[in-house]
Parts: C-alpha cells; structure tokens; sequence
C-alpha cells in the first residue's frame, strides 16, 4: 500500500507540475557502488557520471533478488508477489494484465512513453510494455539477448528488436 501510494503521488506531482522529461534508466546486474558518481575509484562513467549531475537519483531503492521482480516493483510500487512477478523463468515473470504501471499513468496524464531495452515482464499480448502504456517500445525477447523468446541469432551489436505492433527493427551501433 505504501509504495503504491508513493508511486501514486510521485506520478501526481510530476502531471501536476510543468510538463517535464520523465527519463527512468534502469541496468541489470549492477550495484549501486558501480558508478563514479557513487565514488567507485576504478570504474570510469563519466557519461552516466554527468547524466546523475543533471538529474534527480533515487538512491534508497531495495530491490529483489533478479532482475524481473525489480523492474516490476519500480515500475507499478508494488511488492513483486503482489503482481504476479517473482522470478525470471516459467511464467513467473509476467506482470499481472490488472497491474498499472507508471508509463500507463503518464501516458492517461498526456505524456509521450517510450520503453527501451529489456521489458522481461511479458512477451505477448496483453503483458507487451505496448499494452501497458509504452507509445513507443523498442526490446528484445525475454530477458537477454539471444534467449529463446528473442529473434533468433540475435546479438547485441548490430541486432534486431521488437518495435511497436512486433515488427522487427534492425539496429546498428
């Protein structure tokens, strides 16, 4: 209850404020202390280094053990069991069809969404991040690239991704 209410109250406030650039990153498999600009003496970032300068951080956010329950969690304020999503494999990483997310609560409040990258929360309809309120999505298949339910011998560089309606978008980097 209290982290939908959170989610609730910090989508209000963003619609009710000027109309902003709403830009949530999230990475897999990466600790906070990975980061310069969270004092990693080693690891050099300085392009995230200088997107943390400009922005606000969440940095008192607990996450689950994989990656899917996280995502889901961020992305509705709810406790992961409580959607549907408590791991990554068998099913278990689809995001309940009654779950909102806050993309759907931005885009019924006139703002653009777009999803990027890894969704892992629901390759079909109804669980697609285009059904939940992403105008604009651009994935791969399930929860990394290669894996069964991506395009098949896909890589990361120079690979395909699922746009909006699953068409399949080529793209070089």
């Amino acid at each position: 209850m209290k982290r939908t209410l959170l989610l609730y109250l910090l989508t209000a406030g963003i619609l009710a404020a000027a109309p902003n650039n709403v830009v949530l990153v999230i990475t897999d498999d990466q600790g906070y202390g990975d980061l310069g600009c969270t004092g990693n003496p080693i690891i050099k970032t300085p392009h995230i280094d200088k997107l943390a300068s400009e922005s606000s951080g969440l940095s008192d956010y607990h996450v689950a053990p994989t990656c899917s329950p996280t995502r889901c969690s961020l992305l509705t304020g709810h406790w992961t069991n409580r959607t549907g999503v408590w791991h990554t494999i068998m099913g278990r990483s689809m995001l309940r069809e009654n779950e909102v997310t806050i993309g759907q609560m931005l885009k019924d409040g006139g703002y653009e969404t777009g999803m990027f990258g890894k969704w892992h929360l629901g390759d079909n309809y109804p669980y697609r991040p285009e059904d939940r309120g992403f105008t604009e999505v651009y994935r791969h298949g399930g929860g990394g690239v290669g894996q069964t339910p991506d395009v098949w011998d896909n890589a990361y560089f120079d690979g395909s991704y699922f746009g909006m309606a699953q068409e399949l978008v080529k793209m070089s980097f």
